[in-house]
């Protein structure tokens, strides 16, 4: 039972975030919310120490600040920003740093080059009538959800709770 909460829980919760930035610019606190709980309720009974889940939280909190002080600024998103630090909680503080970069920097970058492109071809697009949700064509900002989830996909299997439920169904 913890096995598939692990398994299934973070990445149904990123799809929908992805999915929700993409149509709506918006990230629904909940999300970062269930996240956020369902760590809390599934760590300790899913092989990790009490000292490494305290190493999760002081990523996340890490992870948060760095956040906080980017939407301080205008820089990034408040539901960006929470779900950024939510999801680091999952990868734990020395898996945090390849998500953050490794995954979510490239992915990220990508993402605003590919939207850019498609901007600026918006005229072409409309006029053509394909059906492009507004926010990659007339939003200014970067629906950054989207980075978050796959950066998410592609780090998963490499974070210590999804090792700890494959060790589990050993």
């Amino acid at each position: 039972m913890i096995a598939a909460a692990i398994f299934v829980i973070l990445p149904l919760c990123l799809a929908f975030a992805a999915f929700s930035d993409l149509f709506t610019m918006t990230i629904p606190n909940r999300i970062s919310l269930i996240v956020i709980a369902s760590f809390a309720a599934i760590a300790p009974f899913s092989g990790l120490g009490w000292e490494e889940i305290g190493m999760h939280f002081a990523g996340a909190a890490i992870v948060f600040s760095a956040c906080f002080a980017l939407f301080a600024v205008n820089v990034m998103g408040g539901g960006d920003a929470k779900l950024l630090s939510a999801t680091a909680l999952w990868f734990g503080f020395n898996q945090s740093l390849v998500f953050l970069v490794a995954y979510v920097g490239m992915i990220g970058g990508l993402l605003t080059l590919l939207i850019l492109l498609v901007r600026s071809q918006a005229n072409t697009i409309l006029a053509i009538g394909l059906p492009v949700p507004n926010s990659v064509l007339l939003a200014k900002k970067i629906p950054y959800g989207i980075a978050i989830a796959i950066g998410g996909f592609l780090a998963y299997p490499s974070s210590p709770l999804f090792i700890a439920a494959l060790e589990g169904l050993k």
